[in-house]
């Protein structure tokens, strides 16, 4: 038998799903990408479907291997990566979702999480998370009371429930396998994270029942295989990862004391402290960086809520710029001299701030403003949130970056980078391969299999794209960086 050729990365995220093939060395060698649907019900939700979802999975995956001319039998594993605290129920007997998936955006449960405030100490030190309608139980609790007769049929074991990666796999394996990883439980405000297991007392606080919840299993482990029927023949999966522990694998930040920040949807920047859960004293989440042969490496993380959306947002719906990739050359036509500002807390603010309430605002504007300031206030907008991330992270004991590694979407934008380090007052450093969370998917299931050999051969694998210098004098960074500090608590609703 032929050895295999590539691993299968199926990333799926909050606003497209793509289907990656990596060779032995870790380089793409075929991609297939397809959009999905946004749907906003009301003011502050934010659902997707289901069903579009697995088409998608599906379609991009048969994409990639006919792109990259392989079958089944070419590919030694699957690695899932996904939107992490996005929620779907679905029954067990069809694999029908019962509702549309709640994305991790959703506020629509700001108000339970208010209730639950003087438990807060406690599910803090359990989760490593905060009381907040961006993790996923109060979405699994709100589905179960909102769909008529929903917790009589998940109590009677009817139902089952998980973030994306946990539908894709039962979907993917015909409904045989109910499982998810540890990075995507540690996100959900049910599982203690030092005793790496579901925990009563939290079920019964936020009102789940454990019938309907997957096993966690290791991030690189087995998770069944594929149906023949869906690639032509049977697929070994192999790696399933939250898509930002996923981009920490595949930005080859192993060690302790490394940090990525992904420019995704929103902003996410990660800090690997190793086998010890750090906590966090500024509002920043301590999370699961990986689990690997039963031990747990943790992290602590901060998220904006904001980033990649930022731009869709001026090009769709102000409709001032004609693609995300004109952003920089129409933001270089900004007057330097203004101080526009734009706080896109569309869906509230994340961390450090943590207001779900808040709303977005842009401040500053002039007669003689312009939508290049606009734009510019918007890339900017990104860049700030990180350094606010970064700030906090600094606090928490994190000290200040030589280099901040960077991926996602927004890092093929030069001009971004430019932005970023002249606002951060940091290089910034770009992968070769930008699609980090794909990467980390696949190295997870790569390793399992034995496609790939460790960890250090993955490390050595990391190749440099772009290095990015601040170019911009001290006092006008933090001259700037103060006006957006005083726009952020322009729209906030808590106190600082």
């Amino acid at each position: 038998m032929p050895a295999a050729r590539a691993v299968l990365a199926i990333d799926q995220g909050t606003t497209s799903t793509r289907a990656m093939l990596f060779d032995r060395e870790a380089r793409p060698t075929a991609v297939a990408q397809r959009e999905h649907q946004q749907i906003f019900p009301r003011d502050g939700w934010v659902e997707h479907d289901p069903e579009e979802i697995w088409e998608a999975t599906v379609e991009t995956s048969r994409a990639a291997l006919a792109k990259g001319g392989l079958s089944a039998a070419d590919v030694a594993a699957i690695g899932i990566t996904n939107q992490r605290e996005t929620v779907v129920l679905w029954e067990r007997a069809s694999g029908k979702p019962i509702h549309p998936a709640i994305v991790w955006q959703d506020r629509r449960t700001a108000d339970r999480c208010e209730r639950l405030a003087p438990h807060l100490d406690r599910v803090r030190a359990k989760t490593g998370l905060l009381l907040d309608p961006y993790f996923s139980a109060t979405k699994i609790a709100w589905i179960l009371d909102e769909v008529p007769g929903a917790r009589v049929r998940a109590e009677r074991g009817d139902l089952a429930a998980g973030t994306i990666d946990a539908f894709l796999l039962w979907r993917l394996t015909g409904g045989r396998v109910h499982a998810t990883d540890a990075t995507n439980a540690s996100r959900t405000l049910l599982f203690d994270i030092h005793r790496q297991e579901w925990d009563e007392n939290l079920l019964s606080l936020f009102g789940v029942p454990r019938t309907v919840l997957p096993e966690v299993r290791d991030s690189a482990a087995d998770f069944g295989a594929a149906e023949p029927d869906l690639f032509g023949g049977p697929i070994p999966i192999a790696g399933i990862a939250g898509d930002q522990q996923a981009a920490t694998v595949g930005q080859a930040c192993w060690a302790a004391g490394s940090l990525k920040v992904t420019f995704g949807t929103g902003c996410f920047a990660v800090f690997v402290t190793g086998e010890k859960a750090v906590p966090s004293r500024h509002r920043l989440l301590t999370t699961v960086a990986w689990r690997l042969r039963a031990r747990a490496t943790y992290a602590l993380e901060g998220s904006a809520f904001s980033a990649g959306s930022t731009v869709q947002w001026l090009r769709d719906g102000l409709g001032i710029l004609p693609s995300a990739a004109a952003s920089a050359e129409i933001a270089s036509r900004a007057d330097p001299r203004r101080r526009v500002y734009l706080v896109p807390a569309f869906t509230g603010l994340g961390a450090p701030y943590w207001d779900a309430h808040a709303r977005g605002a842009i401040l500053g504007l002039t007669r003689d403003a312009t939508a290049a300031d606009v734009v510019r206030a918007g890339l900017e907008a990104v860049a700030f949130q990180a350094r606010d991330l970064l700030e906090a992270m600094a606090a928490d004991g994190a000290g200040t970056p030589r280099m901040l590694r960077v991926d996602g979407g927004m890092a093929a934008n030069d001009g971004f980078l430019q932005y970023l380090a002249d606002l951060v007052g940091t290089a910034v450093e770009r992968p070769a391969v930008t699609e980090t969370t794909s990467l980390g998917a696949a190295a997870l299931a790569g390793l399992q299999v034995g496609f790939y050999a460790s960890p250090e051969a993955l490390a050595e694998r990391w190749r440099l794209d772009g290095r990015f210098e601040p170019s911009m004098g001290e006092a006008e960074r933090e001259e700037r960086y103060a006006g957006w500090r005083a726009a952020v608590e322009r729209v906030r609703t808590r106190p600082a």
